[in-house]
C-alpha cells in the first residue's frame, strides 16, 4: 500500500467534506431535517454521522480501542433536546469539522509507510461490550475515504431532493483539476 495514495485519499476527503459542508450552509434548517429514505435519514444525521465517523476512526488510529464521540450525534432526545454536548448548528459543526481536520493532518503528516502494515484494535460498538476487532492501519485508512465518498454521495442526493440549487461536485477528478488550474466547466 503506498503512503502517497492514502495522503492523496484523505486530500480528497477533506477537500469533499469542506465543499460539502458549504452547501450544507446554504440550506435553510427545515431542508437540513426534511427525511430521506437514503444516508442517515436526515442531511443533518448524515452530515454529523460522517463526521462522527472520521472522529471514532481517528481515536481508534490512535490507540483508543473503545472511541467514543463527545455528545449524543444521534439526533434528538425525547423532549425535542439534544444532549448535553451535542452539536447544535452547522457552524459548530464547521468548527468542530476543522479541529479534527487539523487532527488528521496532524496524525497523517506522522504515518509512515512501515506503520501503514500495523494493526489496530477496536471495539465493534460504542458500549464497550462488542468484540474487539484487529484491522491492518491501511485498510482502517482507505476505509475512512471509502466511508467518506459513499456518505457524501447519499448527501448530495438529498442535497438535490431538498432543492439545493448549487450541488457540489466532489469527485477527484474536479480537486486534481482545481489544483491544476485547468477547470473550464467542462468535463
Amino acid at each position: 500500500m503506498s503512503l502517497k495514495l492514502i495522503l492523496r485519499l484523505h486530500e480528497h476527503r477533506r477537500w469533499a467534506n469542506q465543499r460539502l459542508l458549504e452547501s450544507v450552509q446554504m440550506l435553510s434548517e427545515s431542508q437540513c431535517m426534511q427525511e430521506f429514505a437514503i444516508g442517515q435519514g436526515t442531511i443533518w444525521q448524515s452530515m454529523l454521522h460522517l463526521y462522527a465517523a472520521e472522529y471514532i476512526w481517528l481515536e481508534a488510529l490512535l490507540g483508543d480501542e473503545n472511541p467514543l464521540l463527545p455528545g449524543d450525534l444521534e439526533g434528538e432526545i425525547p423532549g425535542n433536546q439534544k444532549a448535553e454536548g451535542a452539536i447544535q448548528s452547522v457552524s459548530e459543526l464547521k468548527q468542530k469539522w476543522e479541529a479534527l481536520e487539523q487532527r488528521w493532518i496532524n496524525y497523517l503528516e506522522q504515518l509512515t509507510e512501515a506503520a501503514l502494515n500495523e494493526f489496530i484494535q477496536k471495539r465493534s460498538n460504542s458500549s464497550g461490550k462488542g468484540r474487539v476487532y484487529q484491522t491492518r492501519r491501511s485498510d482502517v485508512l482507505l476505509h475512512v475515504c471509502t466511508h467518506a465518498h459513499y456518505t457524501a454521495a447519499q448527501v448530495v442526493n438529498m442535497l438535490r431532493h431538498a432543492g439545493a440549487t448549487c450541488l457540489p461536485d466532489l469527485m477527484l477528478i474536479t480537486l486534481a483539476r482545481t489544483q491544476m488550474g485547468t477547470l473550464s466547466g467542462q468535463d
